[in-house]
Formats: structure tokens, C-alpha cells, sequence
């Protein structure tokens, strides 16, 4: 049997290797492999999507706690996503990073179960177990999964790091010198240095500004502060519960209820985030770096907030400029040029407007030929209606990854938390393959106007002042700093 297998499979490696002759409509003799023109194109659905989202059923516990139920029984797994209404963005100014310590350290010891008990338990449900707050994000997350015959116990793991945190002093210690550690190494990457300086230039005093913790402010932590920053903010009428999955929906309430029912809340003083000030004028930002062999680069300026009704626009005119890698910004710098190995554009938005940004990394040599052309694509896209064809490529490749999106069930749960966060229209998700549609080579014109902004961009580039410092020169007034935020001149 095993011979006649591999003769079989012999003959048909053979018969697929043999050039086969195609015929064409009507019995016609078609064309010979070498005479087909091949224009690399696969065929084009020119109709517009057209969607209707399933909708999570909504309800709020006693307690106050919003509750998002969308039912997906394809899988026999369940997601909860917990939003807590406070994060990053009210650290206080002598303590970044506390809402980051706060959340990740909620897994590490409760009332009822050690950091090692915690672990174990949900390792053998084969499930996960996680908590974060961003820096620059206005929300804290706590997120776990698993298989739906789990739920009860699931349920039971996630409520206890939320209502019962210890945030045990040993923990802690071990947990502070882990972060002093990456605090170093981050300030050891060009990126991160970019970043920082982007965000200080652009946001001023703003609570945004901060993209890191300090040694100094991971030192002057401790559990007590965690503990007062939880009880002020982890309350249940300051968060939103995120469910999708194999569960039905009086059943998963029901654990709710008993789960998250005694959790207490308590009337809510927001954080004094500071103001945002007028966008400075144009200038160039060098973190000076000696030695290093090339230049990050990172322009950008102020952006919008995420229920803004440009966001939709924005995320066109940022697909064309450097969404991908079949953007204008990495066809001219890496394959027309050979500049870089990638150069790309995105934003941010938040309930405070974010930051549009473009940013590559390239050898000092080619630091003022890479910033011309970055340059010129600003100047293009913002003068020069974009080319219809162009502008089709980049309206289906977003709804081509917005349907991508549709079959994982934990994005499609993230849409509707983003709708119901934002206050987003109830019909926006179903709507928006249409919108992308819309968007006309005029209004991708208006928005490079208002959000490439050549008069207010910052630009911020982190490499060795020795070789590119006069370079920089050539685009605008031009400030120094060294590695650790001192202004040198």
C-alpha cells in the first residue's frame, strides 16, 4: 500500500509540473502559459460592504456597573473585558506609572489567594488573567478568558483581583525592581527617546505628556498609594463589563450579579488632567545620542478625539500616507530610495485629541534626504488631490480589515465597548464600510490640511548631534537635549 501511495503521488507531482493547455469559452483553444499577461491584480468586488453587526444586549447592575452582553456561539469560549473609567492619565505629576503599578499588580495577591495560589488557579483552567493602564490612555483594563464550561470559576478569578486586591509589600518589591529595570532599557531606545520628546513638545503640561514612569517616582511608590489610587477608581459605576462568547445571557447576568453584586461604589472626583495648550510653532527637536550610527525620526502634531466625526477621513488620508507598507511613505523612503527599512504614519484618539505622527529610522548619512522627502509628502498629499485609483486601494484595504475583524469575536466586542464608551452612534459600526466608502480625494485634501500641519509639525530626531546636527538645522529652529530630557542649547 505504501508503494502504491508514493507511485500515486509520484504521477501526480509529474502531472502537475506538465503545462497544461487552458480552453477558452466555447471550446476555443486559449493561450499558451508564456503569451498570458500577468498584471498582478486579483479581482476587485467593486459593491460596498454592506453590514448589520449582531448587538450586544446591554444592562446595569444595582450597583451601577454597565454590562455589554453579545452572545457568539461558534466557539466554546467566553472573554470579559473590564474597562475602569481611570487610568494613566490621572497619575499625579510626582507619581508616573501608578496606574500602570496598579493594574498589573492586582494579579500578584488577594484576600483569598497568593500571587502563586492565583497563578495556579488559572493556569489550570487553561484560561488567562491580565490587568493594564497605558500611559496616555484615560481607562485601566482588566481582561480573562477561557472556555465557556469555565465561566462560574472564571468569573470567580476575575471578580477577586478586582474587589480584593492586596498588593502585598513583597510582591511589590519584586515587582519595583522589574520596572526599574525596563525604565532603563527603555531610555537605552532611540524609539522611546522620540516618543517622549514628540509627546513633551506637543502636549506641554498636559497629563499626556508623561509616556513613562521615573526611577524616581517607581522609588517614592507603595502599596498603600496602590491601594488608595483601587478603591478610589475600581468602583463599579466608573467601569464598563465587556462579555462576548458561548454563554447565554440571563445565565452569565446571574454570575454577575453574584460575582460583582457586593461590589460598592461610591461617587467619583475626576482627576485635574491639566489643559491642553495651543499647538506651539513648527520646530526641530534633536535628543542628542553620541556615537549612535542612525537617526530615528518622528514627526508629528496634534491629532482629535475619538468620537470626532474626522476620525473616519483621518483614518483614509493616514491609510494613503503611511498606513502600510504600500503607502506613499514606504514606497518613496525604503523602495524608491532605499532609506530605510520602513517608514510609516498613524494616530491616536482618546476623549482628548491625540497625536498624528510619522516616523522611520535611517542611517545619519541619509538623515536630510530622508527628512526632504518626508517632507514632500507632506506637501503632496496636503496640495495634490490624491489619484482616484490610489484613493480605492486604500478605502478597500480598511474595510477589507474591518470585515478581517468581524470573525474574532473579542474585536467585535471591542467595537461595541468603543461605541458605547465614546457614545458613539448605535448604528456607527454598521455604517462605517459605507463612510470609508465616501471619503472623496477633496476630503482627504481637508484633512492633510487640518492634521499635517506644516505649521505647527514638530519634528524629533534622536541620533548623533556631531553628524546630523547642521542637517537638522535646514528645517526649522532647532533644540537640543541629551538622553535624559536636559536641554543642552
Amino acid at each position: 500500500m505504501k508503494r502504491s501511495a508514493g507511485i500515486l503521488w509520484i504521477a501526480f507531482c509529474l502531472a502537475a509540473l506538465t503545462p497544461a493547455r487552458a480552453q477558452a469559452p466555447g471550446g476555443e483553444k486559449g493561450s499558451s502559459a508564456s503569451e498570458v499577461q500577468r498584471l498582478n491584480r486579483a479581482p476587485v468586488n467593486k459593491e460596498v460592504l454592506r453590514v448589520k453587526l449582531p448587538k450586544p444586549r446591554q444592562i446595569k447592575l444595582a450597583n451601577g456597573l454597565t454590562v455589554l452582553v453579545l452572545e457568539q456561539h461558534k466557539l466554546p469560549t467566553v472573554a470579559f473585558t473590564l474597562w475602569v473609567e481611570t487610568g494613566a492619565l490621572a497619575d499625579p505629576k510626582d507619581l508616573p506609572g501608578l496606574a500602570k503599578a496598579t493594574a498589573e499588580m492586582l494579579r500578584e495577591g488577594t484576600a483569598h489567594r497568593s500571587s502563586a495560589q492565583l497563578a495556579i488557579d488559572v493556569d489550570g483552567l487553561g484560561a488567562s488573567l491580565g490587568a493594564s493602564a497605558e500611559f496616555g490612555s484615560d481607562t485601566s483594563t482588566v481582561s480573562a478568558s477561557g472556555l465557556s464550561e469555565s465561566v462560574d470559576r472564571l468569573l470567580e478569578l476575575m471578580s477577586d483581583v478586582v474587589l480584593n486586591p492586596t498588593f502585598p509589600p513583597d510582591e511589590f518589591a519584586i515587582y519595583q525592581k522589574r520596572q526599574l529595570a525596563q525604565v532603563e532599557q527603555l531610555r537605552s531606545r532611540s524609539a522611546f527617546l522620540a516618543q517622549e520628546r514628540l509627546h513633551k513638545v506637543i502636549y506641554g503640561d498636559f497629563a499626556a505628556a508623561v509616556v513613562s514612569a521615573t526611577p524616581q517616582s517607581l522609588k517614592a511608590m507603595s502599596p498603600a498609594e496602590l491601594k488608595d489610587f483601587h478603591d478610589r477608581y475600581y468602583i463599579p459605576n466608573n467601569a464598563l463589563l465587556g462579555v462576548v462568547g458561548d454563554v447565554q445571557f440571563d445565565q452569565v447576568v446571574s454570575l454577575l450579579q453574584k460575582y460583582f453584586g457586593a461590589w460598592k461604589g461610591h461617587p467619583v472626583a475626576r482627576p485635574d488632567v491639566g489643559k491642553l495648550s495651543p499647538p506651539a510653532a513648527s520646530k526641530v527637536t534633536l535628543v542628542d545620542r553620541p556615537d549612535s550610527v542612525q537617526t530615528n525620526i518622528l514627526a508629528g502634531d496634534i491629532s482629535l478625539r475619538r468620537a470626532d466625526p474626522d476620525f473616519i477621513p483621518l483614518t483614509v488620508m493616514n491609510r494613503v500616507v503611511g498606513g502600510g507598507p504600500s503607502a506613499r511613505l514606504f514606497l518613496n523612503l525604503r523602495e524608491k530610495h532605499g532609506y530605510t527599512y520602513g517608514a510609516y504614519s498613524s494616530f491616536t484618539s482618546e476623549t482628548y485629541p491625540g497625536v498624528w505622527r510619522a516616523n522611520t529610522e535611517v542611517r545619519n548619512a541619509v538623515t536630510d534626504g530622508s527628512l526632504h522627502e518626508l517632507m514632500d509628502e507632506f506637501k503632496r498629499i496636503r496640495t495634490e488631490p490624491v489619484p482616484e485609483p490610489e484613493l480605492d486601494e486604500a478605502r478597500r484595504a480598511i474595510v477589507a480589515g474591518f470585515a478581517l475583524a468581524l470573525e474574532q469575536p473579542a474585536r467585535l466586542l471591542d467595537f461595541w465597548m468603543t461605541a458605547n464608551y465614546y457614545r458613539l452612534p448605535q448604528d456607527y459600526w454598521d455604517r462605517y464600510p459605507e463612510q470609508v466608502a465616501k471619503v472623496t480625494p477633496e476630503v482627504v485634501g481637508r484633512m492633510a490640511k487640518k492634521y499635517v500641519d506644516l505649521d505647527h509639525l514638530q519634528i524629533v530626531c534622536v541620533g548623533d548631534g556631531k553628524q546630523i546636527k547642521e542637517t537638522l538645522k535646514k528645517y526649522g529652529p532647532l533644540e537640543v537635549y541629551d538622553a535624559d530630557g536636559k536641554r543642552l542649547e
